[in-house]
């Protein structure tokens, strides 16, 4: 009982928990980095008709395949990793291409909602007063 119990300050919590965010932004560029020097290797995977990336977006698909591998280790075959790789290299093309849309936080969205088939709409009509009440 003689041990103290040393609290955590106000300061040294913050600090703690600036060093852990720092560290979690980094790590994308570490996988980021690490996929890059692997990907020559994979591009041989890859159909000859397949469109040509930049090197950021290899280096993308190849960071979105590590992490689909690293979620679910062990669940996939040889010919299912082959066809995921593809599949993560063709998504990539349209994700660069919404990515370069310039947004603003005031630009109001592209498309609204509407219904696709606007529904007839009965009237109703109040029911008719004959000017004769029952007496129960």
């Amino acid at each position: 009982m003689s041990e103290k119990r040393s609290k955590l300050s106000r300061r040294e919590f913050a600090q703690r928990a600036v060093f852990a965010s720092a560290a979690g932004t980094l790590a994308p560029v570490g996988a980021l980095l690490g996929a890059q020097t692997q990907t020559s290797t994979s591009a041989s995977d890859l159909p000859q008709d397949f469109p040509k990336l930049s090197s950021q977006s290899h280096a993308e698909a190849e960071v979105r395949f590590d992490a689909i591998l690293r979620e679910y280790p062990g669940r996939f075959t040889d010919a299912e990793k082959k066809d995921l790789r593809r599949l993560c290299y063709a998504i990539q093309p349209p994700l660069d291409r919404l990515r370069s849309y310039a947004i603003e936080n005031g630009d109001s969205p592209a498309l609204y909602l509407k219904p696709i088939a606007e529904r007839e709409r009965r009237v109703v009509s109040p029911p008719k007063f004959s000017g004769k009440t029952k007496k129960p």
